[in-house]
């Protein structure tokens, strides 16, 4: 009797032992599995920290750059400023005194001595009139946009027809947008002019408040975007475009034509560049 008793005993004590090495082993894993899954969540902070960290600092220069690109257009607008005042202010006025004094002055008779040089006064007066526009639009601030442009469509108007319409909700904008937008207009319909062959140019400006919207058009051959992007047309249009945190798209198909569609933002914000339509 005792035997079988030793034997049952012996029985329940391997199965608690069994028992208690499965708990331990159970205990075990699930302290391992605690301690991957701590790891882990460890390295996923660090990495996370570490992308946070190097977005924070892409963003940082990004921003520079966007600063040094302002500046720069800044001071070249000064510089252009300074240069187109002093052509129209100085040597335009005292070209049209010349020409005054060259009407009353008495050549004896020689007509066509006066006429001729009467003449090259007047090309010299146009030309430092000319000169001055391109550097700098000196009159843009007193007249405004868009009688600014219109003057520059009328002297255009021999050599493509270029139509003009603007939103009865313009309001004046302050004088760097005007200019840039001004500049961006000119390049563009330079850029037409030289390359394109277009006859005709349409100019759309909107404005509902929270931003303008500048359209401009052509019929022309329109370019390939990737094979021209690196010149100093394309380059001058799209850094004026960032200077005031704009957003822009291109629009071309060869032989039908080119379209840029810009969006300015009406406050100091700077726009998401996905929202572009």
């Amino acid at each position: 009797m005792l035997f079988p008793l030793y034997i049952n005993h012996l029985y329940l004590f391997k199965i608690k032992e069994i028992t208690l090495n499965i708990s331990f082993f159970i205990t075990l894993i699930v302290v391992l599995l605690i301690i991957v899954i701590f790891v882990l969540l460890a390295y996923k902070f660090f990495i996370d920290r570490i992308i946070k960290e190097k977005n924070a600092q892409h963003e940082a220069e990004v921003l520079h750059q966007k600063k040094l690109v302002l500046e720069n257009i800044k001071a070249q607008e000064e510089e252009r400023k300074r240069i187109a005042v002093l052509i129209h202010d100085d040597i335009g006025n005292r070209l049209n005194i010349l020409s005054l004094w060259l009407n009353n002055l008495d050549t004896k008779g020689d007509e066509l001595i006066k006429k001729n040089i009467s003449g090259q006064m007047s090309s010299l007066v146009d030309s430092a009139r000319s000169i001055s526009h391109s550097l700098y639009p000196v009159n843009l601030e007193s007249v405004g946009l868009v009688l600014y442009i219109e003057e520059l469509i009328n002297n255009l108007a021999n050599r493509v027809n270029i139509s003009l319409t603007v939103s009865s909700k313009f309001q004046k904008k302050n004088i760097f947008i005007e200019v840039q937008v001004y500049r961006i207009i000119q390049e563009f319909t330079t850029n037409v002019l030289k390359h394109s062959e277009a006859t005709k140019i349409w100019i759309y400006i909107k404005d509902n408040h929270e931003n303008v919207a500048v359209v401009i058009s052509d019929n022309g051959q329109s370019f390939d975007y990737e094979a021209v992007k690196k010149g100093m047309g394309i380059k001058n249009i799209e850094s004026r475009i960032k200077s005031m945190n704009a957003l822009h798209k291109w629009k071309n198909i060869l032989n039908k034509g080119s379209r840029l569609i810009i969006k300015i933002p009406c406050n100091d914000e700077s726009p998401n560049q996905d929202s572009a339509n």
